[in-house]
């Protein structure tokens, strides 16, 4: 049975639209950062990064920095087109991928989502047709390829919905409304709907909406009966979240991906159009069935074992908060890179002080001096963030000559509309606490339950 779906072919335009669309969602997104500014605020005029642990390598390269989104882009643009494929999108991989570690304050699950798509896509051949590379190249050329290699972008966009709605099975979410009952009453002024958003109701129909939505989705779009329905779904839930919440480009990016699950006739249609819009023969990017019918594939074959353990990867992850004791959204050990999406509204105060441990004078840091407002908000309330800027304190005091600089921090937290309480043990020399895999034991617990996934 296993064999006989391995076996199974489907046509090429289908990974050829989706290649095309990504390269072009990928370069628009990088276009439009670099038009807000982005790129200065975010990584150059900032004094000082958050990274992700084992990637504190990764830095932003000052001016260079420019350089290096101008090839995330030109690699986008060849991949869209599929010239150099392989390379293009590999370089497009790494590029956007370091771009998306250099600092850690602008995680997003969208972000990660580029990150592990392109990188799925260095094996697939989405250049087969359709592509520069086809019309150079005979030999790459082919009308069929294994269905897995579709599939497998399927799968990874079901991930990602389904786990989102599983995230949504709490009791904060499904029967407090939360965090869309603070969220809802702020965005009144929305046209039409707005008014409507401060009545409880509407909050509650918005939650469970939102949590169905994620968990069905994926399968109405797998069947074939109910996708056109499904699609249509799709259009109205990311606009709407596009219009009432800052969330960049991620409703476009999940608009534009979950076409892939529509048939070979669909993808063909809107690839003829574009490429009539350019005046290119359709015959140019297709190879007759006589001449070369697919792509062979040998029966064991290492690529496939590799993505099967990638996705088998993808499956597990995001569970890996069960390892560890206290309330996920309060501690935040294994939440991101778990497709956990808009699930709470988290603010916090954290005031740090530098203690001399010789003299113990003891000295209470502005933060402002050496963070940006939005580093500021979001170190607060995330305990590896608060951890990495007190050994960032300690060096930083020490080479001013403080002894043995002893970091605290007096902090704060305010989690779904809940009274703020403390968050971590303001006796801790946090400078003596090192990150790592292993649980934080001076988080404060928390003094609330919230059931769920």
């Amino acid at each position: 049975m296993i064999q006989t779906y391995l076996n199974k072919k489907s046509d090429t335009v289908t990974l050829a639209f989706f290649r095309l669309a990504f390269g072009l969602m990928m370069l628009f997104s990088i276009i439009r950062f670099s038009a807000y500014g982005w790129i200065d605020k975010m990584y150059i005029q900032p004094k000082f990064h958050f990274t992700y642990y084992g990637f504190e390598w990764v830095k932003p390269l000052g001016n260079f920095t420019y350089i290096l989104f101008f090839i995330c882009g030109l690699a986008a643009l060849l991949v869209a087109i599929g010239y150099r494929y392989k390379i293009a999108i590999t370089v497009f991989f790494l590029s956007f991928t370091y771009i998306e570690l250099m600092d850690k304050t602008t995680y997003l699950n969208h972000y990660y989502f580029i990150s592990v798509i392109s990188f799925i896509l260095i094996f697939l051949p989405a250049n087969a047709n359709y592509s520069v590379d086809a019309v150079q190249n005979e030999k790459i050329k082919s009308l069929q390829i294994p269905t897995w290699n579709i599939d497998i972008l399927k799968v990874m966009l079901t991930i990602v919905y389904f786990y989102a709605g599983l995230a949504k099975l709490n009791s904060d979410w499904l029967l407090e409304a939360m965090p869309l009952k603070i969220w809802l009453p702020n965005q009144s002024n929305t046209p039409i709907i707005g008014n409507w958003f401060h009545q409880e109701w509407v909050q509650y129909a918005f939650s469970w909406f939102g949590a169905l939505y994620d968990l069905i989705i994926p399968f109405l779009l797998w069947n074939k009966k109910t996708r056109n329905i499904a699609f249509v779904f799709v259009v109205i839930f990311h606009v709407l979240t596009k219009i009432l919440f800052p969330i960049g480009v991620f409703p476009y990016v999940m608009i534009i991906s979950t076409l892939i699950f529509f048939s070979a006739g669909f993808h063909k249609r809107i690839m003829n159009l574009i490429f009539a819009a350019f005046k290119s023969k359709q015959t140019v990017f297709e190879t007759p069935n006589t001449l070369i019918a697919s792509i062979k594939q040998p029966k064991y074959n290492l690529k496939m074992y590799f993505l099967a353990v990638f996705m088998a990867f993808q499956l597990v992850f995001p569970f890996r908060y069960w390892l560890y004791p206290d309330e996920l959204f309060w501690t935040e050990e294994g939440f991101r890179f778990s497709w956990r999406v808009m699930l709470m509204e988290k603010a916090g105060y954290a005031q740090f002080y530098v203690t001399d441990a010789k003299t113990k004078q003891k000295k209470a840091i502005d933060t402002a001096r050496f963070l940006t407002p939005f580093q500021e908000k979001q170190m607060a309330f995330q305990p590896d963030f608060i951890l990495e800027y007190a050994h960032f304190l300690h060096d930083y005091y020490e080479k001013t000559g403080v002894n043995d600089p002893i970091v605290t921090v007096d902090s704060y937290v305010a989690l779904n509309g809940r009274l703020s309480q403390r968050y971590l043990d303001p006796n801790i020399d946090l400078a003596k606490e090192y990150e790592s895999f292993q649980h934080k034991t001076w988080i404060l617990p928390f003094n609330d339950d919230i059931k769920g996934f």
